[in-house]
């Protein structure tokens, strides 16, 4: 790895800890760049601007979990428990997507490349899988990948369900799991 390879991974790794605190609005370019313990014009020079240095983070957390959560629409309760794991381990993704959600709304024109692509191709796999065995039909393949994706994610501390901490942490991890993956059983 290149010096210039190291500092720009040093910067995505800053601004993903300092996005996923601040948000766009909030996090500092100063910050970012004293936490990667490199000159701020080189943020600059790199990214251009911090708008395109939190997309670039994004779309680098989105194309990760793509790539680390393969989606499954045959076994859809096994994917729902596997996002929740991931999600556990890499808080940051769904604090990212939060401030993405938020700041962003729903400017599908600033979705990262590698969203929609990625997004039409569940949905098709979803059509495909309920037309062939009846899997969900009681659900658009919208509406099915949103209850999905809304059960897998419901016990994450950043949800935007608000449970209290103390009542996540009276469920175990493992219970937590469970549940996720017995409710997308019953779903379907």
């Amino acid at each position: 790895m290149s010096r210039a390879d190291a500092t720009r991974a040093r910067i995505l790794q800053a601004a993903t800890d300092e996005f996923a605190a601040h948000g766009i609005a909030g996090a500092r370019v100063d910050r970012i760049a004293k936490a990667a313990a490199a000159n701020k014009n080189l943020i600059y020079v790199y990214f251009c601007s911090k708008d395109r240095l939190f997309d670039a983070v994004f779309e680098t957390h989105v194309t990760h979990g793509l790539n680390a959560v393969p989606f499954t629409p045959d076994d859809l309760p096994g994917y729902a428990g596997r996002l929740f794991d991931y999600c556990l381990l890499h808080p940051e993704v769904i604090r990212l997507a939060l401030w993405h959600r938020l700041e962003r709304g729903d400017d599908h024109d600033r979705d990262p490349a590698v969203a929609a692509p990625a997004r039409d191709a569940k949905l098709e796999a979803l059509a495909s899988v309920q037309k062939e065995d009846g899997t969900g039909a009681d659900f658009s393949p919208t509406a099915l990948l949103t209850l999905v994706l809304g059960l897998a994610l419901a016990w994450n501390p950043s949800s935007a369900i608000g449970i209290p901490a103390l009542a996540i942490e009276a469920e175990s991890t493992d219970d937590r799991r469970r549940s996720i993956v017995q409710a997308v059983r019953r779903l379907l």
